[in-house]
C-alpha cells in the first residue's frame, strides 16, 4: 500500500501580496519537512551542513507547495551584498552569488534564504515583474532593497505599483547590539537611524531590522509595504535562528525560505 503524500508544509503568506492577480507567494519557516537534529525540519539552505538528500526532499516539498518542479525553486548563494540580478530560467551551473533575484517569467520561483535576516518578497503584478531579497544587516545598509527595486524598474515595473512585504525576521527584542554597531549605521545613513534603536541593558542596543528595511524601502519610492510580525529568534517552534544557534553554541543552523512566483 504506497503510503499517503506529504501534507503541504505550513506558511505564511502577506495581506497586499495575497490581493495580487497573478502572483503566488508564500513565508516558509522550519515545520513540514524531513531534516533532524538542529535542522529539524524544513531546512531549505543547501549552504547549511544538512544531509543533502534532506535538504533536496525539504526544497521538493516547498516548490509543490508553490505548485512547481523543485528546478524551477530558484535560490542564490547569499552573500550579504547589495546585488540584485534578472533570471529567465533555472540555474545552468553554479548558484549566482548575489542577494536579490528578479523575473519576468511565469513559473519561476524566487527565494530568499534567511535565520534572522530579513527576507523582502516583492510584486508589480500589473507589469508582470517579482523579486526576492535577502536584507541582513550588512546588505540593508548596503542598498540590496534599492538595488532590487531599481532592477524591477529596469524590467519593467512601476515603483509607485511595487509592493514589498518583509517576512519573518529577527525582531527588535530578540536583536541586542553593542554601541559600535549603532555608530556605523550612523556613519554610513546618518543620524535618523537613531530611531531604529532603543535602549538595553548597560550600553547595549536593540535594533529594529524590519523596521530600518521598511524605511529603506520607503525611500526607494515603495508606497505599499507589508511586515510580518513574526520575531525568528524568539519564536523557536516556527523559525530556525542565526543568533538562537549562536548563543547555545550549536555549530549550524536550519534557513527559512520565503517564496515568490508569477502565474501563468
Amino acid at each position: 500500500m504506497n503510503a499517503p503524500p506529504p501534507a503541504s508544509p505550513p506558511l505564511l503568506t502577506a495581506p497586499r501580496l495575497a490581493r495580487l492577480s497573478g502572483v503566488r507567494h508564500a513565508f516558509f519557516g522550519r515545520e513540514g519537512g524531513v531534516s533532524q537534529g538542529i535542522y529539524a525540519s524544513l531546512n531549505a539552505g543547501p549552504g547549511s551542513r544538512d544531509a543533502a538528500e534532506a535538504v533536496a526532499e525539504n526544497r521538493a516539498r516547498i516548490a509543490a507547495a508553490m505548485g512547481v518542479a523543485p528546478e524551477r525553486l530558484l535560490s542564490a548563494h547569499q552573500v550579504h551584498s547589495a546585488l540584485a540580478i534578472r533570471v529567465d530560467g533555472p540555474w545552468r551551473g553554479p548558484r549566482p552569488q548575489v542577494d536579490a533575484l528578479v523575473t519576468t517569467t511565469p513559473g519561476l520561483v524566487l527565494s530568499a534564504l534567511a535565520a534572522d535576516c530579513a527576507p523582502v518578497l516583492f510584486a508589480d503584478a500589473d507589469a508582470g515583474v517579482i523579486a526576492a531579497a535577502h536584507a541582513g544587516w550588512k546588505g540593508a545598509l548596503a542598498g540590496v532593497l534599492e538595488a532590487t527595486v531599481a532592477e524591477m524598474v529596469a524590467a519593467g515595473a512601476d515603483v509607485t505599483r511595487v509592493v514589498a512585504a518583509i517576512g519573518p525576521c529577527i525582531g527588535p527584542a530578540s536583536y541586542e547590539v553593542g554601541p559600535e554597531f549603532e555608530q556605523r549605521f550612523a556613519d554610513e545613513d546618518g543620524a535618523e537611524t537613531a530611531r531604529f534603536f532603543r535602549s538595553g541593558k548597560g550600553d547595549r542596543r536593540h535594533f529594529d531590522l524590519p523596521g530600518y528595511c521598511a524605511a529603506r524601502l520607503a525611500r526607494a519610492g515603495v508606497l505599499q509595504i507589508d511586515a510580518l510580525d513574526a520575531d525568528t529568534c524568539a519564536a523557536e517552534a516556527h523559525y530556525f535562528s542565526n543568533r538562537r544557534a549562536f548563543l547555545r553554541g550549536e555549530a549550524d543552523y536550519g534557513r527559512n525560505l520565503s517564496a515568490i512566483a508569477l502565474v501563468a
